[in-house]
């Protein structure tokens, strides 16, 4: 069993940054890959970025250039750099991990993007 716990949430102004992180615990074993869905209310969950075991990443147009995600081999983290945050970025994001046959998700944490 994997455990997935986001951080980094919070109230940022248009222009800033935020760095999401997401810690995985269990049973950390043939890793696939990681990434970052979005949800926005009343709009439907959007894949946001995504790394595969080999390094490969994977964006969203509307984040492209302004977002880095990433993965630490040795703690088994994953993060989400946010840069240039724009309102229209407020939403839920949730990570998830591929692990084996296995997808794991996280709760989610609230980044809301406002002056």
């Amino acid at each position: 069993q994997v455990q997935l716990v986001e951080s980094g949430g919070g109230l940022v102004q248009p222009g800033g940054s935020l760095r999401l992180s997401c810690a995985a615990s269990g049973s950390i074993f043939r890793f696939r890959a990681m990434g970052w869905d979005r949800q926005a209310p009343g709009k439907q969950r959007e894949l946001v970025a995504s790394i595969i075991s080999g390094g490969t990443t994977n964006y969203a147009d509307s984040v492209k250039g302004r977002f880095t995600i990433s993965r630490d081999n040795v703690d088994n983290t994953g993060y989400l750099q946010m840069n240039s945050l724009k309102p229209e970025d407020t939403a839920v994001y949730f990570c998830w991990w591929i692990i084996g046959s296995q997808t794991y998700r996280g709760r989610g944490t609230q980044v809301t993007v406002s002056s």
